[in-house]
């Protein structure tokens, strides 16, 4: 850090411990400073001496004044672009209490689920809307977009058929083109061939197989409705490939299902699609909640996180996270999908979409939708223009012989965006917030401009709602979201206090400290956040023309120079939309460099014991093979036995990945050395950047030897978690790998021309959250970012020395220092008293925390981050509980009785509190430990959880009272 330069006001933000509490903090760590701590931490050979280049903003008011120079330079016109993003009207109630609201967006993942149980709830309101919408058993509670929601239900598909081995994937060509991009990308590593064919008119095995190439097939995927509106019946398809042993996945439209027959009632095994037209703004393409829903019998091979209901220790019912060893945490190179963050907090906003509006709103809004669709048709059609017959919902296919680009330059001319498909056609979508004028635009543009006008036939508010008219096969008679949470909400009085009730069930940032290790979470500041709902930037669809959007874009590559800039690599991508989308693209950014070398063997992957479980799943699907590597005595990379197997695979190896700092939390001396190793046998070194919040500043993985890293700004760049998504994961690398970043079919500016194809549906990712990002970069500069990185450490190794007396700190590097993380070991405190760190965890609660990081990456310890934005009295009052704690866990040990004590019975709710106390302990120990505030006391909505009985006995909807009356 530049000592001349003054911090930016702003740091003192963001930062937590006063100078004061720094130089006392010092002290008791035996440090005279913290350059001086951050010497002793980070080795020397790759400790970085410049200062990093970023200027800070003078004030917060700058930093929204600049950003509202950027959005001005954006262009929001009326899309009707379609293509999977449509405009939606976000509800106010929503839009203030949900996605403005810390208490939503500052939660972590529900791992606790305990302190979980209104985001719970909120999913499972999400997993059974979407079931219900799509007719099928179970469904999973979001993935990252609907691109890649397709991807993963091709290796659904190919897990769970019984199909021929070189068998292949079938795709409708009237499938989104993004959608087959995707899937493309992901299928060339897993060596499975796709497909692409128009299936409209299968009906037989015979006309499958032809489909195919007489080749056998494993799955089949069709768009419902087709990217050019027109629904298809795909009950023969069905059948055929069901007859062949294949699965059908539909990619479906939640919206179009409440009128459409359920892609279940057909005999789809599959359906995936997007929640964003239920009140997400497309935002330039995100983030937005994929989902996927699956028939009877495939629940367990379903990818990402799963809510089901469970019971408490006193029998009530009950919500968590089911079915968690198909995680790749547990499973690693075994694992179902690399996926780790889900879109939570966009897949409650779409869930109380469908709590706020019930059935019969979301069909009103439909068949309003569908009206205006049929307006637009009739007055097209009246003025001679070829519209295609249905049967369609809300898009419409125009052919104009070789007018179609004249056609979309006329409607841009008339503030409307739509799509080009060839020389001859247009596809024309409306949707939710399409009014009379927009249709009067259009149709004029598309050569209705007579003296009928659309806006004299309705009023100005609403289309005509319109029942369709198709075949009665595809017309929907069965009943959804009949459960009582989508019908009992309908005063925004009643929404507002709904939302409140769950929000008060969960513990967020908002409420006090999350030290979970690895996780990162640190303050989401409030301006940082503001820019998000503005129109210029969330009212952008991802596929406008590049002149409407100079301003996100100039965003973009702003964000993606400072990126460069802290990480020292050439180039950076924003398009991965989780930090396992970021660790997927690096690793096939270097798969293809050695294909374009003429080395497609080299297909090895070392990957240290202690990485994290994405590593070896994401290196599985980029087609690698995982070899591990063994973990030292000390908790570092066993150099002895990684020589051993560079050398072992000297002609076939790939790359290594590795985290740094350590998942052990210690920056490893031996970085460079391993650098050079695998250099030295032909192959890449990837850096997880999942620990890059100890690095900013101090070290720049592009300079010490890495040439991959994927980087997670919902860690160290401050987008909040969500509840467990959003994310954003970039992928940063050397120039040699510039060329095999991910690009994309439909914005040529998204990547390089050379590049391994789409790795998410949106050619930016999740731009629409990108702002806050650049906000907290801006409001730093290059001297804040160093100072937040220095007190992260500072706080870790301030907590390793408090709590070093009362529970063994795991590993340190030299001199006992620590990086930004520290491991307490309970392992020898649960042999002899029998507490578990799930004891130490849960009693935690009833002190006001969230637990640390649970047995990862060592069965049985602690792994606790304090971040740069926790204070010193927050700190203190954790490290106290703690301590608090370990008494608590020597009365065990002398009583011996770990079942009778308040460790194992915790948490502890209020309703205990009423019945009659059975418990050898009094109330006020179990509910108001030590330093426990009773005005301030966070009670837990439910007691500790049976995670058994939930996977036993799995429900993923929402149940019905009687479920849990015995």
């Amino acid at each position: 850090m530049s000592a001349s330069s003054p911090l930016s006001e702003f740091v003192g933000r963001h930062v937590g411990p006063r100078a004061d509490d720094v130089e006392q903090m010092l002290g008791l760590i035996d440090q005279p400073s913290l350059d001086a701590l951050c010497d002793a931490a980070v080795p020397g050979a790759i400790r970085q001496t410049d200062a990093l280049g970023i200027e800070a903003a003078p004030s917060e008011l700058a930093v929204i004044e600049e950003l509202r120079a950027l959005a001005a330079k954006n262009t929001v016109h009326t899309s009707m672009i379609g293509l999977g993003y449509y405009g939606t009207v976000t509800p106010s109630v929503i839009q203030r209490n949900v996605l403005e609201n810390p208490a939503w967006y500052t939660a972590y993942t529900p791992y606790q689920p305990e302190i979980s149980q209104g985001r719970l709830e909120a999913l499972l309101n999400f997993q059974t809307m979407v079931a219900d919408l799509t007719g099928l058993q179970t469904s999973g509670s979001s993935l990252l977009d609907e691109g890649t929601a397709a991807a993963e239900a091709m290796t659904v598909m190919r897990r769970s058929s019984k199909a021929a081995k070189d068998a292949v994937l079938l795709v409708d060509a009237n499938t989104f083109p993004q959608t087959q991009a995707v899937i493309s990308t992901r299928a060339v590593p897993l060596g499975i061939d796709v497909v692409v064919a128009d299936l409209s008119g299968v009906d037989t095995v015979d006309a499958l197989r032809a489909a195919a190439g007489d080749r056998d097939v494993f799955g089949v995927l069709v768009q419902y409705p087709g990217a050019d509106g027109i629904i298809g019946d795909w009950r023969a398809l069905t059948s055929a490939a069901h007859e062949v042993g294949a699965l059908v996945t539909a990619a479906a439209d939640l919206l179009a299902l409440t009128l459409l027959t359920a892609p279940g009632e057909w005999g789809a095994d599959v359906a995936v699609g997007t929640t964003q037209r239920f009140g997400v703004p497309m935002a330039f393409g995100g983030p937005h909640a994929g989902y996927m829903a699956v028939r009877a019998g495939l629940e367990r091979t379903l990818p990402g996180r799963l809510v089901g209901v469970s019971v408490d220790a006193a029998g009530r019912p009950a919500y968590r996270l089911a079915l968690q060893t198909r995680e790749q945490h547990i499973r690693r190179d075994r694992a179902t999908s690399n996926i780790c963050t889900a879109q939570v907090l966009l897949a409650v906003m779409a869930s109380m979409y469908a709590v706020y509006h019930g059935p019969d709103g979301l069909r009103a809004i439909a068949e309003r939708v569908h009206g205006t669709a049929v307006g637009l048709a009739t007055r097209l059609r009246e003025a001679g223009v070829d519209v295609a017959e249905g049967p369609w919902f809300d898009t419409l296919r125009v052919t104009i012989p070789g007018g179609a680009a004249d056609a979309v330059a006329a409607a841009l001319s008339a503030g409307v965006n739509i799509w080009r498909a060839d020389d001859d056609t247009v596809l024309v979508s409306v949707d939710e917030t399409t009014d009379p004028s927009e249709v009067a635009a259009v149709a004029g543009a598309l050569g209705a401009s007579g003296d009928g006008a659309v806006a004299d036939e309705v009023d100005s508010t609403h289309a005509p709602r319109v029942s369709p008219d198709w075949p009665a096969a595809l017309v929907r008679t069965s009943d959804y979201l009949t459960h009582p949470v989508f019908h009992s909400h309908r005063s925004e009085t009643a929404m507002l206090r709904y939302l409140r009730r769950l929000s008060d069930r969960d513990f967020a940032l908002d409420r006090g400290m999350i030290p979970l290790g690895s996780c990162t979470m640190k303050l989401n500041a409030t301006t940082e956040m503001v820019a998000i709902t503005w129109p210029e930037f969330a009212g952008l669809h991802p596929f406008a023309p590049d002149d409407q959007t100079v301003g996100i874009r100039e965003l973009v590559g702003q964000l993606s120079g400072w990126l460069s800039e802290v990480t020292g690599y050439h180039s950076v991508s924003l398009q991965p939309n989780a930090g396992s989308q970021g660790e997927l693209a690096g690793l096939l950014a270097i798969r293809a460099y050695h294909a374009a070398n003429g080395q497609a063997e080299r297909r090895i992957c070392l990957i240290p014991a202690s990485a994290h479980g994405t590593n070896a799943a994401s290196a599985v699907m980029a087609g690698m093979k995982v070899v591990v590597v063994k973990t030292a005595e000390g908790g570092d990379i066993d150099m002895d036995d990684l020589r051993s197997k560079v050398e072992q695979h000297r002609d076939d190896l790939s790359a290594i990945m590795v985290t740094y700092p350590s998942t052990h939390g210690v920056f490893e001396d031996t970085i460079s050395e391993l650098c050079a190793l695998v250099h030295d046998a032909g192959g890449q070194v990837y850096v997880d950047g999942a620990n890059l919040n100890a690095l900013v500043g101090l070290a720049q993985p592009g300079r010490f030897g890495a040439d991959v890293s994927h980087l997670n700004l919902h860690k160290t760049f401050c987008i909040p978690h969500g509840g467990g998504g959003p994310g954003v994961g970039p992928v940063a690398v050397r120039e040699h790998l510039s060329p095999y970043l991910p690009n994309h079919p439909l914005a040529e500016a998204a990547g390089p021309a050379t590049g391994v194809g789409p790795i998410s549906a949106a050619p930016y990712g999740s731009a629409g959250i990108l702002p806050i990002s650049w906000a907290y970069v801006r409001l730093m500069g290059g001297d804040g970012l160093s100072r937040a990185t220095q007190v992260a450490v500072l706080n870790a190794n301030y907590i390793a020395r408090r709590l070093g007396d009362h529970y063994p700190v795991l590993y340190s590097g030299p001199g006992g220092v620590v990086a930004h993380e520290c491991i307490l070991d309970l392992r020898g405190l649960t042999k002899d008293t029998g507490v578990t760190v799930d004891d130490v965890a849960k009693r935690l609660i009833d002190y006001g925390f969230h637990a640390p990081t649970m047995s990862f990456p060592v069965a049985g310890t602690l792994m606790v981050e304090p971040t740069e934005s926790e204070d010193k009295g927050e700190i203190d009052r954790f490290c106290d509980a703690m301590i608090a704690i370990r008494r608590e866990i020597d009365e065990v040990g002398t009583s011996g009785d770990v079942e009778a004590s308040v460790l194992r019975n915790a948490p502890h709710t209020a309703a205990e509190l009423a019945g009659e106390w059975t418990h050898s302990y009094d109330r006020s120990t179990a509910v108001f430990p030590v330093g426990v505030d009773a005005a301030d006391k966070y009670w837990p909505p439910v007691a500790r959880i049976d995670g058994a009985y939930g996977d036993r006995n799995l429900v993923c909807s929402c149940p019905s009272p009687e479920a849990f009356e015995d």
